[in-house]
């Protein structure tokens, strides 16, 4: 039964979630606007954009070390506003040689925070001893969705520092709401659990959970980076349609992940990654083939009913293969979604510049339906039953 000091926790963890879904999303729905004000081309674009999924990776791998000894709470509440002071800089950059500098910070600091939370997620939800990661992952993409929204309602009429900048001001209020009542490191780690030494954790049955997030994110890096592009010189989408791509796909997230812990409580978390698997490369072969704005923002939709539910079942399957409570199983694996990132922005802005976003789109078509035949890799272990002789 969980206690209110447990529910006090997985209060703030939600706002967490949050604060870095409206974060994200406040910047990366403004790629084309920042292309534009810079002058880029697909290929500057790419260059560009993989600084943040490098140094993303470099902060996840630092937060797991830190976190091992220190806890994600401090972690968080140092890295979180410095994900906000990094989207508006980068609004305010009036260069490249400025904008790379803010990349940089929100790429470091968006990778530790990324892991700090899901830490923060598997604590409260080794607590509760029951799936409620989904939950977390749930809000990330309603404020995610909030920020779509925000800019397609809003972008046109205001500069685009300010556009970026007003969202900022929310995310550090509920950083520094939330900070104070996160887990320590003495409740995220499990007592007794420090004899099963981080370094020796297994890598052999994290290999399905880390491929799963690698190909998930070369999709997520698609359609985050590439969908407002798409929709803007594929489909002769104009500036307040193209958000609502990015928009679909975060509500279509929200949608799932509302009801994703109850549905991973019934049926189990490898079926739901199999369906996950479908749907997302339903999705991508939409994206592909789609002829109008309409079905080109549905077909990105359902690629965000599929890809929504990886995520968290990795993090959560990652968390039941570290029993100290460590963080660092979280850390590894998160690593996989800048990976996938980087490898997402390599395979589709090359492939895009020879020859168009729509044949871009058909290699994380592939790679979805590869997480398909990943799915039994995130079937909880049963124990062995014992024998009768």
């Amino acid at each position: 039964m969980p206690s209110p000091r447990d529910r006090q926790a997985r209060l703030a963890t939600y706002v967490v979630y949050g604060v870095q879904g409206l974060s994200f999303a406040t910047l990366l729905v403004q790629v084309a606007a920042l292309q534009a004000k810079h002058g880029l081309g697909e290929g500057e674009l790419t260059v560009l954009l993989l600084i943040v999924p490098v140094f993303a990776g470099i902060g996840s791998v630092a937060a797991g070390t830190f976190a091992a000894r220190l806890g994600s709470k401090l972690l968080l509440r140092v890295a979180q506003p410095a994900v906000a002071l990094a989207v508006v800089l980068a609004g305010l950059a009036p260069s490249v040689p400025l904008l790379v500098p803010a990349l940089l910070l929100f790429g470091l600091a968006v990778g530790a925070v990324d892991a700090g939370m899901n830490m923060q997620g598997v604590a409260v939800e080794r607590r509760y001893d029951r799936a409620v990661l989904n939950g977390f992952h749930c809000v990330w993409s309603a404020l995610s969705l909030i920020g779509a929204l925000w800019v397609s309602a809003i972008g046109a009429a205001l500069p685009l520092p300010v556009t970026m900048a007003i969202p900022m001001v929310l995310a550090v209020a509920g950083s520094l709401y939330c900070g104070p009542t996160l887990y320590t490191v003495a409740e995220e780690q499990v007592p007794g659990g420090a004899a099963q030494a981080a370094g020796r954790l297994p890598w052999k049955p994290m290999i399905p959970l880390c491929l799963a997030m690698f190909f998930l994110y070369i999709g997520d890096s698609a359609v985050s980076n590439f969908n407002t592009v798409f929709m803007s010189k594929e489909l002769g989408a104009n500036a307040n349609v193209v958000a609502l791509a990015y928009a679909a796909y975060q509500a279509a997230t929200l949608v799932v992940r509302l009801g994703g812990d109850l549905a991973v409580r019934t049926y189990g978390p490898a079926a739901i990654v199999r369906i996950g698997g479908v749907l997302a490369t339903l999705g991508f072969a939409g994206v592909v083939l789609a002829p109008s704005q309409p079905l080109g923002i549905a077909a990105f939709g359902l690629t965000g009913l599929g890809l929504a539910v990886i995520a968290p079942q990795s993090f959560s399957a990652a968390g039941r293969l570290d029993p100290a409570g460590t963080g660092v199983a979280i850390a590894r694996v998160n690593l996989f979604n800048y990976v996938g990132f980087i490898v997402g922005a390599a395979l589709v802005g090359p492939i895009a510049d020879a020859t168009d976003l729509r044949v871009a789109f058909v290699a994380p078509l592939v790679l979805a339906g590869a997480i398909v035949l990943l799915a039994p890799g995130f079937q909880p272990k049963q124990a062995a039953e014992p024998s009768n002789t």
